[in-house]
């Protein structure tokens, strides 16, 4: 698998590669102070809106899965696949654990910590390896780093595929507590409001998307009146929250203690989505909702079903909506599945951004992506992610059939990538940020030892489900790999019979034709001729007045600014050399580019500029590289690749494309 992703560049002018490629950072100012020494920047990713209003937004779409947590954790705890007695020991010990984990890993980790290692504001694991990638020097350091994001972006999907099956599914069912009669309903609700959802991502989210944050703060101001209710019953619930009784659970019966740690997570699904939305909303506008709003109010439910279920134990097959009166119960599940829509909206816009990021950094093929927003660049739609999801969704949901079942499966990708990023951390406070060895050392395997036993736990559940999100995180990281392999095999190759561009200059192009008009070669390097400049002289035996060989490269940043975006180099003869750079998270516009561009012989006409690209049919082989059946499947990637004229919005009536075989 090819790793050194801060090292490569893009065959931008070839459809059988991605858009971009990762390049190191533009220069040692790229790295903010926060990024490089400790992450003390303030994380807010320059949001100019209020704390207030950016916290509320945190609450609709940050929060929304680890908000509807309290539908399922604390009832598949008890009645799960691995039954405990609803007596004291077993309340009050998973109540502790359920506490002091919010406090450890969300809290600790996650908002006091990990916020920090914003990559110019941007966070997730894409965005992470990108950081430190950016600031490692040593080959090997990157390599693990590359395979440790790899790893948590396919497990990442894994937990998609799951996320709004469990939630929807645990809401619906919801009605069977208001009345048994309903239990027929829930599978054709279910699946009818997931179709729904996923058939109106095409519109966007934008209008939906300003009542999220109103819809879960009123979810959440209700479980905490809920939860106060429950309280009330057993208050005596409140001295659960002493550490001693997590210790007393694992005294009293270890391996159920273990064991129920595969349910207790399920507490804190979505913990993940703090760090991996931190750029839409800012660590500081986060940290509020966290902790002014989200955790109390988790608390104060997860406190009152406790109670509840200790003073009426037969309460505890559905904890969460027995909580409330007879009356309000049909009103609960209607607030509980809008919040539940919500969280799952949450996760879909996720898998649309973290495909954008790998396509963007060069994991993925391109593939097509549609901006919903003239405003907001960040709201995409990604057809093809869209329905793939869908089709899952409502596999699982139809093959589990209850969110009990669907339980099984549900953790075990989130604690994947929760351990995955405590093993990401660890290289950061040492390689990076250089912390004190005691310090760094000490909150690294705290981080691990939690993560780690959550994670293990969750493996026992693989033969009731556990399976299913591993199959498809191992399927989506061979993806991942192989076509970041792919591209360094197959830029060996063009390499091989590439032309150095001053014997080109000096014997060649003085004997061509030269005719008017200006013509853009996309190239994969930065050096050498491209092939479809060799094979556009081999064919057509003239060349444009003005040549331009153009290379898009992304770099290890979100963003890059406009007077870093471009690079002229004039090589003589009516020949340049452009780099254009962007950002993971910018897109490759190259027309706009080239239009704010006059270095390069003058300005742009559009009429008078001719796009040439080349397009490789890849032949497997048994040269050195991959297995034949990866080879295969790079090359059924490449041929089933958007096209690098619309991904580069190049205007269609302006664009040639050369073909040619290359074995790989």
């Amino acid at each position: 698998m090819e790793t050194n992703a801060n090292q490569e560049s893009t065959p931008a002018g070839e459809a059988s590669d991605s858009t971009a490629a990762v390049t190191p950072a533009l220069d040692a100012s790229a790295s903010s102070h926060g990024d490089e020494h400790g992450g003390h920047g303030d994380g807010h990713g320059g949001h100019s809106e209020g704390l207030t209003t950016l916290a509320v937004g945190a609450i609709g779409v940050v929060f929304g899965d680890i908000g509807t947590s309290p539908l399922y954790s604390f009832k598949e705890t008890f009645v799960g696949h691995h039954l405990l007695k609803v007596d004291q020991t077993h309340v009050f010990g998973v109540l502790s654990i359920v506490f002091w984990t919010m406090i450890l890993i969300v809290t600790v980790k996650y908002l006091f910590i990990v916020l920090r290692a914003d990559n110019k504001g941007e966070g997730g694991s894409l965005a992470l390896l990108a950081l430190v990638s950016r600031c490692l020097s040593d080959r090997r350091w990157t390599y693990l780093m590359a395979l440790f994001g790899l790893t948590a972006t396919a497990l990442f999907f894994g937990d998609a595929m799951i996320t709004p099956a469990v939630s929807v599914l645990s809401a619906v069912e919801g009605l069977t507590v208001v009345n048994p009669v309903f239990e027929h309903l829930v599978l054709p609700i279910s699946i009818a409001i997931l179709i729904g959802l996923f058939a109106i991502q095409s519109r966007g989210t934008a209008a939906m998307g300003k009542l999220f944050g109103p819809v879960m703060v009123v979810y959440f101001l209700t479980i905490a009146v809920l939860g106060v209710i429950g309280i009330m019953e057993a208050p005596e619930i409140l001295w659960a929250l002493n550490p001693v009784h997590a210790y007393r659970f694992f005294a009293h019966d270890p391996l159920m203690a273990y064991l129920a740690l595969g349910s207790i997570v399920l507490a804190v699904t979505g913990a993940e989505a703090l760090y991996a939305d931190m750029g839409h909303f800012g660590r500081r506008a986060i940290t509020a909702a966290w902790l002014c709003l989200a955790f109390p109010c988790l608390l104060l439910n997860y406190l009152g079903q406790a109670a509840m279920i200790m003073h009426r134990p037969e309460t505890v097959v559905n904890p969460f909506f027995l909580l409330a009166p007879e009356s309000l119960r049909l009103p609960l599940v209607l607030l509980a599945t809008a919040a539940t829509v919500i969280a799952s909206q949450a996760v879909i816009s996720g898998a649309f951004s973290v495909s954008q990021q790998a396509v963007q950094l060069g994991y993925l093929p391109r593939i097509r992506i549609r901006h919903t927003s003239a405003s907001a660049a960040g709201q995409i739609y990604v057809p093809l992610i869209n329905w793939t999801l869908l089709a899952l969704v409502v596999m699982l949901v139809l093959g589990f059939k209850t969110s009990g079942n669907l339980a099984s499966a549900y953790g075990i990708a989130n604690t994947g990538t929760m351990f995955i990023t405590s093993c990401m951390f660890g290289v950061l406070v040492f390689k990076v940020w250089n912390w004190p060895p005691v310090v760094a050392g000490f909150l690294t395997c705290l981080f691990l030892l939690i993560d780690g036993a959550y994670f293990t736990s969750n493996m026992t559940k693989i033969p009731d489900g556990g399976w299913f999100p591993l199959v498809g995180a191992c399927i989506i990281f061979t993806m991942l790999s192989t076509w970041s392999t792919g591209r360094r095999i197959m830029r060996d190759r063009l390499a091989e019979d590439s032309m150095p561009f001053d014997v080109f200059l000096g014997s060649v192009c003085q004997k061509v034709r030269r005719v008017a008009g200006t013509s853009i070669f996309l190239a994969s390097n930065v050096e050498g001729i491209p092939p479809a400049l060799l094979h556009n002289l081999k064919h057509n035996h003239i060349l444009h007045d003005r040549v331009v060989v153009l290379t898009v490269e992304t770099q290890n940043v979100p963003h890059v600014p406009p007077e870093k975006r471009r690079e002229v180099e004039d090589l003589g003869h009516g020949f340049y050399r452009m780099i254009i750079r962007i950002g993971f998270m910018d897109e490759a516009d190259v027309p706009a580019e080239l239009a704010a561009e006059t270095r390069a012989g003058g300005p742009f006409k559009p009429m008078e500029t001719s796009y040439f690209l080349a397009r490789q049919t890849l032949i497997a082989s048994k040269r050195p590289g991959m297995a034949i059946w990866r080879e295969k499947l790079f090359a059924w990637m490449v041929r089933n690749a958007e096209s690098a004229m619309v991904f580069f919005r190049l205007p269609t009536n302006r664009v040639i494309e050369l073909g040619s075989q290359l074995e790989i």
